[in-house]
């Protein structure tokens, strides 16, 4: 059955405050938004059909598939029109508010730098919380990351790619979901700057490029000693100073570089 109506208080054009009773509809919406996110409805797992859930929630079809819709807009089920297998639990990444935020940042007139100041804030501390409660799983993967994907993108001209990936890597290992979405939302900023500063640097200066590669491996590689000294300290500092190198290259001579221009 639909949990009780939870008063929501609203403010009339008058000043005063007025309570608004929530439609069935969006009852029924916060009840299996509940069933996914507690995990009794997993990603991939198709909802009841109609008359299952119509029975369930004691309402009309009508209103169901208003709380369905309710759901679609919000990227937890995924329903193909025509299909009898019913609405599909949907699990979203990043990636679902990846696009309103850079939007957002493009409104606002943002620059690349002040994105990566952002990043600055946020990866130090992704990389103490991995030296201190991270497990060698992390480790191994991030090790393998630099000992064979690097240099396999490095060879195939794509290594300000591969610079871009580790770091969302490594922030999304540190165990903190919240700081894994924020890299998350603005990673494809983060790495479209990467990939030109790199296909600049491979065409106009090839012996820079692989002094950039050089140092970056050698940096990740030091880092992962740190990690697996369980150096929370260590690894802040060094991620902090890793990431104001990295800036200082990334954004030379694209200091006002906007995101509306990266990602036009």
């Amino acid at each position: 059955m639909p949990e009780r109506a939870t008063p929501v208080f609203t403010t009339r054009r008058d000043g005063e405050r007025g309570i608004r009773t929530p439609k069935t509809a969006e009852l029924v919406a916060r009840k299996l938004r509940s069933m996914i996110v507690d995990g009794e409805l997993a990603a991939g797992d198709h909802l009841p059909n109609e008359a299952e859930l119509m029975e369930l929630f004691s309402v009309s079809r009508p209103t169901l598939r208003e709380a369905i819709r309710v759901l679609e807009a919000e990227r937890l089920v995924e329903v193909r029109r025509g299909s009898r297998s019913g609405a599909k639990v949907c699990v979203p990444g990043p990636e679902v508010v990846a696009r309103p935020a850079s939007l957002l940042l493009e409104l606002s007139g943002a620059t690349v730098a002040d994105v990566y100041r952002a990043l600055e804030a946020i990866e130090p501390a992704a990389a103490r919380l991995l030296a201190e409660e991270g497990d060698d799983a992390a480790f191994d993967e991030l090790e393998q990351f630099v000992d064979e994907v690097v240099p396999a993108e490095y060879a195939s001209g794509h290594f300000g790619r591969a610079t871009a990936r580790f770091h969302l890597r490594m922030v999304q290992l540190s165990g903190s979901p919240t700081l894994a979405l924020v890299a998350g939302m603005v990673h494809e900023i983060f790495e479209r700057n990467h990939v030109a500063f790199a296909r600049e640097h491979l065409e106009t200066d090839s012996a820079q490029h692989e002094s950039n590669y050089k140092l970056f491996v050698r940096s990740q590689r030091r880092f992962i000693k740190l990690l697996r000294a369980r150096d929370g300290s260590g690894a802040f500092t060094h991620w902090q100073k890793h990431m104001v190198v990295a800036r200082q290259f990334v954004m030379l001579g694209r200091e006002d570089l906007r995101v509306q221009d990266l990602l036009d």
